[in-house]
C-alpha cells in the first residue's frame, strides 16, 4: 500500500518557541507529546490525514546552522496576500534571506532559528493545498528521487524532468512534495530537517523497512538509541524516520 508522509521534522534549539512561530505562521494549533517536542497541526486535525503534512519541532543540543536540503514553500492567494503574509511573518520574527535567488517573484525568508522558507507568489496549482504549498528538497537526481519516493509513499508522481519532480497525495489533497536539482557544487545537508513516514494500520514496520531497503534505502545511525521509530536514508543519503504504526 505504501507509507504515509505525515510530517516534516525540524531539530530546534527551542521547540516551544519555534513551534509558536510556525503555528502562528500557518494559522495552526500547537500541542506537545512530551518535553522537548512541539507538534504543529491544523486546529481540529485528526492525525494522520493527507490534507496536511504537519510540522514537528524537537529540541536538540546545538543544531547545525548551515543550508539545508529541505524547506517549506508557503502558498498565497493574491499579491496582497503575499505582501500581508511577509509582513506578518516579519512581525513574528522571520527575516529576509539571500540564498542566491536573484530577482524572483517569491520571497525567501528565514524563521527565528535560521531555517529558510519561501513565501510564494499566487500560483493556481497551489490554490487548494492549505498554507503549505510544498515541501521542497534539493537533490542531485530528481528522476531517481521520484522513483524511490514514488514507490516508498502512497503519493502520485505528477511530473518528472531532469530538473524537478513533483508528487502529491493520491487523494489529490494537501501540499506537494517536490525535488529540485541543486546547482552543481551546491553544499547542502539534510540533518536538521527530515521527513517522517508512517505505515498504514495493519502494516508491519519491519516489513516496510525491508521494502524500503529493496528500493534503495539504507539504515542510518544518528545516535537515536532504543526508540520505536527507525532512522533510514534514501538513495541520496537524506535521512528520514519510519514511525511505528498509526
Amino acid at each position: 500500500m505504501g507509507l504515509r508522509l505525515v510530517q516534516v521534522n525540524f531539530k530546534a534549539r527551542d521547540d516551544a518557541a519555534l513551534g509558536r512561530f510556525w503555528a502562528d505562521a500557518l494559522g495552526w494549533g500547537v500541542s506537545s507529546e512530551g518535553p522537548g517536542v512541539t507538534n504543529v497541526e491544523p486546529v481540529g486535525f485528526t492525525w494522520p490525514d493527507p490534507t496536511a503534512v504537519c510540522v514537528d519541532l524537537v529540541t536538540v543540543p546545538d543544531p547545525e546552522t548551515v543550508r539545508y536540503r529541505a524547506h517549506l514553500d508557503l502558498a498565497t492567494t493574491s499579491a496582497a496576500h503575499q505582501a500581508e503574509l511577509v509582513a506578518r511573518l516579519t512581525d513574528l520574527g522571520a527575516t529576509p534571506a539571500d540564498v542566491g535567488q536573484g530577482d524572483v517573484p517569491w520571497t525567501v525568508m528565514a524563521d527565528p532559528e535560521g531555517n529558510v522558507f519561501c513565501v510564494l507568489e499566487p500560483r493556481e496549482v497551489y490554490r487548494d493545498t492549505g498554507p503549505i504549498a510544498a515541501v521542497v528538497v534539493d537533490c542531485a537526481d530528481p528522476r531517481a528521487m521520484a522513483r524511490f519516493w514514488g514507490e516508498a509513499v502512497d503519493w502520485t508522481v505528477h511530473e518528472v524532468t531532469d530538473e524537478h519532480a513533483v508528487l502529491r497525495s493520491a487523494k489529490g489533497v494537501g501540499p506537494y512534495l517536490e525535488f529540485l536539482r541543486a546547482a552543481p557544487g551546491a553544499k547542502t545537508v539534510w540533518k536538521r530537517v527530515h521527513l517522517d513516514v508512517l505505515p498504514y494500520p495493519g502494516d508491519d514496520q519491519a516489513a516496510e523497512a525491508a521494502r524500503l531497503r529493496a528500493l534503495g534505502a539504507t539504515d542510518a545511525d544518528v545516535g537515536q538509541g532504543d526508540v520505536p521509530w527507525m532512522v533510514m536514508a534514501d538513495p541520496e543519503g537524506n535521512e528520514f524516520c519510519l514511525l511505528g504504526r498509526g
